[in-house]
């Protein structure tokens, strides 16, 4: 019977992680650029009550008697599909369309490189094309974007991710920069960083070499369009209703249990 009970518990916290991972989806349906994730179940350790054995010329075969002890999480796999696009108008509004993620870095004097579908842009004080938080937004060759100090009168963006634009009193300026993109071996690999922002991990691998949009398999960029979260709301309700029965089948397991242990105290009154 303890046996049942602490299956039974192993089930709660693991339809409760599950919960949570479906609450972050359902909370980020909005977020430009999210990637859902989703909790993977798996058995745990057997506790082995009969050994089995071989049949042979006289006997026949018996096969091991195994009792589990539960359930646990076995991951939180990233869903990097791709999400809706939306139309905004905006130039500096950037979506990638197909494979690949824009590079962006926290800090200019360091290495560290972030990795993000989220295509909020903007020209800072000092010229740098920046996301939301102020990443910076690298070229192919791995360098910050920077205009003029004096500013920008028009920006196109091509497919091709080419900047061309035009300085305030000026004339324009083309093929001024080229917008890179990354990819990895395994994108569903990659460690998430919070602020729509990945980094790289052991089991995304290094990303690989081609970085020039439109080529090599990377997807092409849209200017005046932004790329939605990729939840599926109704999975995620259709999850949910499944994981509360599930939490709620467990905690059935543990009353049950409880009233067993209770009826085996009341033998000897």
């Amino acid at each position: 019977m303890l046996r049942s009970l602490y299956a039974g518990a192993s089930g709660l916290r693991s339809h409760q992680t599950r919960m949570d991972v479906i609450g972050n989806n359902i909370a980020n349906v909005n977020t430009i650029g999210f990637k859902g994730s989703r909790a993977n179940f798996q058995d745990v350790l057997y506790q082995t009550i009969r050994f089995g054995s071989a049949g042979s010329d006289n006997t026949g075969g018996v096969n091991k008697s195994q009792v589990g002890l539960g359930v646990t999480v076995a991951s939180i796999t990233n869903n990097t599909g791709p999400g809706g696009m939306q139309s905004t108008g905006r130039d500096l509004d950037l979506a990638i369309n197909g494979n690949g993620w824009f590079m962006v870095k926290p800090d200019a004097s360091q290495d560290e490189v972030y990795y993000t579908r989220e295509g909020t842009f903007y020209i800072d004080n000092n010229g740098y094309l920046v996301n939301s938080n102020g990443y910076y937004l690298l070229d192919v060759s791995g360098n910050t974007i920077q205009f003029p100090s004096e500013g920008v009168a028009s920006i196109n963006i091509s497919k091709d991710g080419i900047i061309s634009y035009t300085p305030l009193g000026g004339e324009m300026v083309e093929n001024a920069f080229q917008i890179g993109l990354a990819m990895f071996p395994n994108q569903d690999g990659l460690e998430r960083v919070g602020s729509n922002t990945f980094k790289e991990s052991l089991t995304s691998g290094a990303a690989l070499d081609e970085k020039t949009p439109n080529s090599g398999g990377l997807g092409t960029i849209n200017s005046g369009y932004l790329e939605m979260s990729n939840v599926d709301l109704t999975d995620e309700f259709t999850n949910m209703i499944s994981t509360q029965r599930g939490y709620q089948a467990n905690a059935r397991t543990i009353t049950v249990t409880d009233q067993m242990i209770e009826e085996l105290l009341a033998l000897k009154r």
